[in-house]
């Protein structure tokens, strides 16, 4: 009876608006446990994650009763832009990685579960269900590796055979005994490509992220940020996906199927200079159907602000220095000072000084003191 029903739900699941389908025990993930500790006692951990470690291990945690099964989903999304516009002096852009270049995929994905579940409880209506995007305490990617989606790759990502690392993952958990399917047998091999492009090191073993030092992690944080990764985000807004560009799994992988998936190019990559002046509506207005638009403007703003210092563009100067002596916010102001640092020249010289004059935010005096010492640097000839 379950074997049929499993095999209905993997016929109907493309029409449910779900790629890949996967099927596991709720067993507990116990080989996980010593790998959260192990992360957690390295500082490895983002602070995302859900902080009771035992709810990430035990399925029954997170569901009334004794579970029976795991269900994994994948959602493909795009990798490729059709006619990207392109950056220019006084028009320069950022970039949104592509799992926020389209609608939300929490929604997407709960759309999906949800039409699952719907799918599941008419032939089966006594059937109890649970479901959860990354937002929940199991490991998406240790239910969709158990389920067959697809392997653990150096990267920390699921790498599908079929879909590469281009997939949104969702899980449900369920009373029903479905019958198991078979893990992924396919490796990374000796293949190292990701842990080698990654611009700050934080893949720091196979399958070991250090999500502290992690661009899309830096990204999403809130307050300041650190030089050196500032000058590692390039012109990031959100987000990283260096270590799935270079992965040989992805040659070839782009999925178009989806039109609520597809970016609109002047979204998923801006012009800078106008986000700076974005309110909170407008922001929700331009960005608030992507991920990108979860943590709010100021993480945003303040990426914006470091990708114009990484530009080096002089035709920027002007609306940093309005922030630098305008802006309410220390972490705006504390980041332009570094920018205009970047970009150099005798006008943001100036500004940092009187900006120094009047600051009284300790951190942001200290990022100052380090502007004006780097543009006093750059000012003084060689003897």
């Amino acid at each position: 009876m379950w074997a049929e029903l499993k095999r209905e739900i993997k016929e109907a699941a493309p029409s449910l608006g779900i790629d890949d389908i996967g099927f596991a025990s709720a067993d507990p993930f116990l080989s996980l446990k010593a790998v959260l500790l192990d992360r957690r006692e390295k500082g490895y951990e983002s602070g995302f994650e859900e902080p009771d470690i035992d709810k990430r291990i035990y399925p029954e945690l997170s569901f009334d009763g004794q579970p029976a099964s795991l269900i994994s989903i994948a959602v493909a999304y795009p990798s490729k832009m059709e006619n990207p516009p392109k950056s220019a002096p006084g028009e320069r852009r950022g970039i949104l990685a592509r799992s926020a270049w389209g609608r939300d995929y929490h929604l997407v994905l709960r759309e999906a579960m949800k039409k699952l579940e719907d799918f599941i409880r008419e032939r089966i209506p006594e059937a109890r269900i649970e479901n959860m995007v990354d937002t929940g305490a199991l490991v998406d990617r240790a239910v969709a590796d158990r389920a067959g989606i697809g392997f653990k790759g150096k990267n920390c990502l699921i790498i599908s055979p079929k879909w590469g690392t281009w997939v949104y993952l969702g899980e449900l958990i369920t009373n029903i005994p479905f019958p198991p399917d078979t893990p992924v047998t396919e490796d990374c091999g000796e293949c190292t490509k990701c842990l080698d492009a990654c611009p700050t090191g934080a893949l720091v073993g196979p399958g070991v992220l250090n999500a502290q030092r992690c661009i899309s992690f830096q990204t999403q944080t809130k307050g300041f940020v650190e030089e050196e990764f500032m000058l590692k985000i390039g012109n990031r807004l959100y987000g990283c996906d260096t270590c799935q560009v270079v992965c040989p799994k992805n040659k070839g992988k782009h999925w178009n199927h989806r039109p609520e998936l597809q970016p609109d190019p002047e979204t998923v990559k801006p012009l800078l200079l106008p986000i700076l002046d974005l309110s909170n509506r407008q922001f929700k207005e331009r960005f608030g159907t992507s991920a990108a638009a979860w943590r709010g403007k100021n993480p945003i703003q303040r990426n914006a602000i470091i990708a114009l210092g990484n530009f080096k563009d002089p035709g920027s100067v002007p609306k940093l220095i309005d922030i630098l002596i305008k802006d309410s916010r220390p972490v705006m102001r504390g980041t332009a000072a570094w920018a205009l640092s970047r970009i150099g020249g005798t006008e943001a010289l100036s500004a940092i000084v009187k900006a120094i004059a009047t600051e009284t935010d300790e951190e942001v005096l200290k990022r100052l003191r380090n502007a004006e010492s780097k543009l006093m640097e750059a000012e003084t000839p060689e003897v």
